[in-house]
């Protein structure tokens, strides 16, 4: 029987030499892959008090936007800088290379709603905390943070964790 892990491929050397960039779109393709990963992330989060799915740019969206329709809820974007057209409050952020920021529009939320956050993938965890600030901002509580992939080498989930959150991934890949 497949696992998620056996729906995502493995591209070396994209986008840079020495990189192994693990491609979703696979997952995303196979609907019996997509399916097992939507049922998957929401598993450790059935019979919990969700109000609003948020994903992050951009493969969040795909699997939120899913997981949001699975548990009858709202979904609600966060996007880089620049793509919402509302107001927005938004929340910088450090990368390998430089600084990004993210943001929300600034009705997205209310304050005490539960909120699952989701992407694709646990990096370093930097995304991932800018979206819980942009959260927690706004008044609302992280419930959880579901990811396909987690890479541990890389520190994520510590990063996140140590944040008091709850993460839940479906595989991991060491080495990265």
């Amino acid at each position: 029987m497949k696992t998620v892990k056996d729906y995502i491929r493995t591209i070396p050397d994209f986008p840079h030499e020495g990189i192994m960039f693990r491609d979703v779109t696979t997952l995303f393709a196979d609907p019996r892959g997509f399916r097992i990963a939507i049922d998957q992330l929401l598993a450790p989060y059935a019979g919990q008090p969700i109000d609003k799915v948020v994903g992050l740019e951009a493969r969040g969206f795909i699997l939120g936007g899913a997981i949001a329709h699975q548990l009858d809820k709202g979904f609600i974007p966060i996007c880089k800088k620049g793509k919402l057209p509302g107001r927005t409050i938004e929340q910088a952020y450090t990368l390998e290379y430089g600084k990004a920021v993210v943001e929300i529009h600034d009705d997205a939320l209310m304050a005490g709603e539960r909120v699952l956050m989701v992407d694709d993938l646990l990096a370093t965890g930097g995304t991932a905390e800018a979206g819980i600030k942009l959260i927690e901002r706004m008044g609302a509580v992280v419930s959880g943070c579901a990811f396909v992939i987690d890479l541990p080498d890389l520190g994520g989930r510590k990063r996140i964790e140590a944040m008091g959150m709850d993460v839940h991934a479906l595989c991991e890949f060491e080495g990265e």
